[in-house]
């Protein structure tokens, strides 16, 4: 039983560290190339690179990620592959919640996460880069990679991705619009 609470704290956790180190770079923007390369983090030897944070979850999982802004607090949903969902702070209150999504809810979520379309919308693929600033930056955390969003007047969200955080703010505490 413990083992299995940890595993699911695992991802949020991890999700919570993915998201601020990619607000981080995107707030400092800026290309790689006009960066100097930062030393190795102590217990790495040089030339050899420390591991990288997940940038994906299991199959048939998915976890939101939302900050209102660059100094408001991370807000994230995780739901697992049978519905179940833990949400901290999902509405900027404070509060953690818990509770399941409906079978058909469930059901399409699932469709939607196996939707091959949906790696073409991650942030890699589409090179994206945040652009609004105090805007509600959504970032969808799939078996397929990191899809980011934001509420943003003239920003279009990716069709399938869209369809995801639609779905996930209609069921759950979490907000689409800031």
């Amino acid at each position: 039983m413990l083992y299995r609470a940890r595993r699911r704290l695992l991802a949020p956790v991890l999700a919570v560290v993915l998201v601020g180190a990619l607000a981080g770079c995107s707030l400092f923007g800026g290309d790689d190339a006009e960066t100097p390369a930062a030393p190795p983090p102590a217990g790495t030897a040089a030339g050899v690179s420390a591991p990288e944070p997940p940038t994906t979850v299991a199959v048939g999982q998915v976890s939101l990620l939302q900050r209102l802004g660059a100094d408001a607090p991370l807000r994230t949903l995780s739901v697992e592959k049978d519905g179940s969902w833990q949400c901290l702070d999902c509405a900027g209150d404070g509060v953690t919640s818990r509770g399941r999504l409906a079978p058909e809810q469930t059901e399409r979520l699932q469709v939607l996460l196996a939707d091959p379309r949906l790696a073409e919308e991650t942030d890699q693929v589409r090179r994206y880069r945040t652009t609004c600033i105090d805007a509600l930056t959504s970032s969808l955390l799939t078996s397929s990679g990191l899809i980011t969003s934001q509420d943003c007047p003239g920003e279009e969200r990716p069709p399938v991705a869209g369809e995801i955080l639609l779905l996930l703010t209609q069921a759950t505490p979490a907000e689409v619009k800031g």
